[in-house]
């Protein structure tokens, strides 16, 4: 790659992360730590606002815009077969909104990556979940961008049934199963359910904020953590992502 293209690709990817560090840098690169440091003092000598230090990471200050990129031919038809394949395993609102915004990705594309897009042969027929579950996810990803919490009752692998109040942090796709990672608060804790043994959903109007050591960051920092330490997901399942087999607590 030409030091030109590369210090183009390096504003890219500081542009679309809050924070980049120069490790995920210089991987996406396939250069040195170094590297990144040398290119980045050259990019803010030259006046481009990356604000940070090694170290800690970089991001883009407001008001540097770069000119509108056009996608190749192998990304649009990238895009494609990520669009045919979510729109199956998504809630009917958002396959909408997928499809919508592909129709626009597309009518922008010059003719002969439009044309390969269009003519990828990869398909995903909608076998993917039946109109319940559709339903329930939509549900679930709209209490949490909204924050609003949920009362659900739910039943396990044993058939127990309880009811919980949970603050909903995250939906999961693990292979034909989605889960909701939450916190109960009946628990105090992180637990997981899977949407297939959910019997009912009330989106409650009560909403929750954020609040230290109960978030989505948290969770994954704690299932990192447990990661680390030589512990699995499937050994520990209420402090962790629900896998489709775990159980709850």
């Amino acid at each position: 790659m030409r030091r030109a293209d590369r210090l183009f690709q390096l504003v890219q990817l500081i542009r679309g992360r809050r924070l980049t560090t120069a490790a995920f840098l210089a991987q996406r690169l396939e250069v040195s730590e170094r590297t990144v440091y040398r290119d980045v003092a050259d990019l803010q000598h030259q006046g481009v606002p990356i604000e940070g230090e090694a170290g800690v990471g970089y991001r883009l200050g407001a008001g540097f815009e770069l000119p509108p990129l056009m996608f190749t031919q192998d990304e649009a038809s990238a895009l494609m077969a990520a669009a045919r394949l979510a729109q199956s395993w998504v809630d009917p609102a958002l396959a909408r909104d997928i499809e919508s915004g592909l129709g626009k990705i597309l009518s922008v594309l010059p003719p002969a990556a439009r044309v390969s897009a269009e003519a990828l042969a990869l398909y995903a027929p909608a076998m993917g979940l039946d109109d319940t579950l559709r339903t329930r996810l939509q549900t679930l990803r709209e209490a949490v961008q909204s924050h609003n919490k949920l009362r659900l009752s739910y039943h396990d692998v044993s058939g127990d049934a309880s009811e919980r109040t949970v603050r909903p942090l995250g939906c999961f796709y693990w292979g034909k199963v989605w889960t909701l990672s939450t916190w109960c608060e009946l628990r105090n804790d992180f637990r997981g359910f899977r949407l297939d043994r959910m019997d009912t959903i009330e989106m409650l109007p009560e909403r929750f904020r954020d609040e230290p050591g109960k978030t989505l960051a948290d969770l994954l920092r704690q299932v990192k953590a447990e990661t680390a330490h030589g512990k699995t997901i499937k050994q520990k399942p209420p402090a962790s992502l629900p896998r489709p087999g775990g159980n709850v607590g």
